[in-house]
């Protein structure tokens, strides 16, 4: 019954399901491994996130370049603020007691004393950066040299939050804070990180660091707990599959062996034209036999015909022979006893 598995067709099909059924899983574990990758990342980067806010601040140049692990540390750095290009970034969202609300960044640069300018994110405000009522609150920034201290943050990208195309017709908008988009503002280097302040002047408001690109649960993380769960889905599909053909070929054997398959239906159709045909002849034969009946039927009522016929004739001539008798009695006596006698 199983000798179907050794056939050249299941060979290739055990052979596919042999190799499928464990790269399903290997793939499903490695996307879960990459998930609870960057669950551990996301976790260590929230305690990195803690310490470093309790942490000494140390020199900028000690920290760079930005990576996952001196993103979000307390930098320092020495200079004065450049006052002739402060900027506002448009379109930042800060979230408090009333909730997510919009506003916009205040960034200066500081003029540090290697020569190069450091963006410094002093604060955040409620409001349009494109609003004169709400630019008028910005305060003006320290004079002097001075020490600025807060969390060192990496350059922004087209996919940071809140980040926007920069608008030309505006002067005093930034909409992405990197070295790239200050390079064509600014006549001077730019360091390629940037800090926010801890410590704002009022009505500015601290704007928290964010959490360094990639060691976050973000969509990609929430992604490779989806695959994960698709590549198991496969092997668990791939197993239904060969159980439904495996079971379909058993039935299939059971059924040649009671002959109710194909062959089985050609021999019933066979059958049913030999018992038709059987039936066609008796109805003939019947109709036969009725035709034999009727014809000698017809013979007998000729026969009786005939009889009476002949009857006929012996009266005639008895009638005859009387008529040529009449002149004497005893002529007519005889036809008398003739007449009666018929």
């Amino acid at each position: 019954m199983y000798r179907f598995l050794l056939t050249p067709r299941w060979w290739g099909i055990n052979v596919f399901a042999v190799l499928a059924i464990p790269f399903c899983i290997f793939m499903g574990s490695w996307q879960l491994s990459r998930f609870e990758d960057r669950v551990d990342n996301h976790q260590q980067q929230e305690d990195r996130s803690d310490r470093a806010r309790t942490a000494a601040a140390r020199p900028l140049e000690q920290l760079l370049p930005v990576d996952k692990v001196t993103s979000g540390r307390q930098a320092s750095a020495r200079g004065h603020y450049d006052t002739g290009h402060q900027l506002l970034v448009p379109g930042r969202t800060l979230k408090d007691k009333h909730g997510e609300r919009q506003g916009f960044y205040v960034l200066t640069l500081l003029r540090t004393d290697g020569g190069r300018a450091l963006p410094v994110v002093r604060g955040w405000l409620p409001g349009d950066a494109s609003a004169k009522a709400d630019t008028a609150k910005v305060p003006a920034p320290p004079k002097g040299e001075v020490t600025v201290t807060g969390a060192l943050q990496a350059s922004e990208n087209q996919g940071t939050d809140g980040v926007q195309a920069a608008d030309a017709s505006a002067p005093g908008r930034l909409g992405m804070i990197s070295a790239a988009s200050l390079v064509n503002i600014v006549p001077y280097d730019v360091y390629d990180a940037w800090i926010t302040l801890s410590d704002t002047q009022a009505p500015l408001r601290a704007v928290p660091p964010a959490a360094a690109e990639g060691s976050g649960l973000d969509l990609k993380a929430f992604q490779n707990l989806g695959y994960t769960g698709e590549w198991f889905v496969f092997a668990g599909f791939v197993v239904f599959m060969w159980f439904r053909l495996f079971r379909r070929e058993v039935e299939a054997a059971k059924d040649a062996a009671l002959g109710i398959g194909e062959s089985g239906q050609e021999g019933g159709v066979a059958a049913a034209g030999d018992a038709g045909a059987g039936r066609l002849g008796a109805g003939q034969e019947a109709v036969g036999h009725e035709a034999a009946s009727q014809e000698a039927a017809g013979q007998e009522a000729a026969g009786q015909e005939a009889a009476g016929q002949e009857a006929a004739g012996q009266e005639a001539a008895g009638r005859a022979e009387a008529v040529e008798d009449g002149g004497s009695g005893e002529g007519q006596g005889e036809a008398a006893a003739r007449a009666g006698k018929f």
